[in-house]
């Protein structure tokens, strides 16, 4: 019996070492045992797609439900940043009349670290059907140049 309580207390050891490696990583999981916990982990939002082209970045969010008024978009550093608040429906209803809460409300901030230097001057952004659409035009420094080679 002593020999299965030893293993016993490896395998407790080795599964709390894992959920440690898994608790320090900044991807949320599905089966994070914290997945479902309100204040213990950070949500990504407005969730975002990133594309570019020869010219331009565009960054596409996704966020319903914002006040147009309540959005500020600041660049620094190479840096953009997206804020803003999320107004909830009903603020009347107390937390405890409800029985699910899955549409989250309040103040974010989003912070995306661009792959390339943008001429922050000429940021466009628009908002529309619950969809935020920005244009980042690459700095000249960053756009790819065609060298031509020189046979003598």
């Amino acid at each position: 019996m002593a020999w299965w309580d030893e293993r016993f207390q490896e395998m407790e050891a080795l599964r709390r070492e894992l959920m440690r490696a898994f608790d320090d990583t900044p991807l949320r999981r599905p089966y994070s045992r914290v997945s479902f916990l309100p204040g213990l982990r950070a949500r990504a939002y407005p969730l975002v797609n990133i594309t570019e082209d020869e010219n331009t970045l565009y960054i596409e969010a996704l966020a319903p439900g914002l006040d147009p008024e309540s959005i500020k978009i600041s660049m620094a550093n190479n840096q953009l940043t997206l804020s803003g608040e999320k107004r909830s429906l009903n603020g009347d209803i107390k937390a405890e009349a409800y029985h699910r809460s899955e549409r989250a409300a309040g103040r974010f901030v989003r912070n995306i670290t661009l792959p390339t230097p943008v001429d922050a001057d000429k940021i466009k952004a628009d908002y529309r059907d619950g969809l935020m659409l920005i244009r980042l035009p690459k700095a000249e420094a960053a756009k790819t140049r065609q060298i031509e080679i020189q046979v003598s």
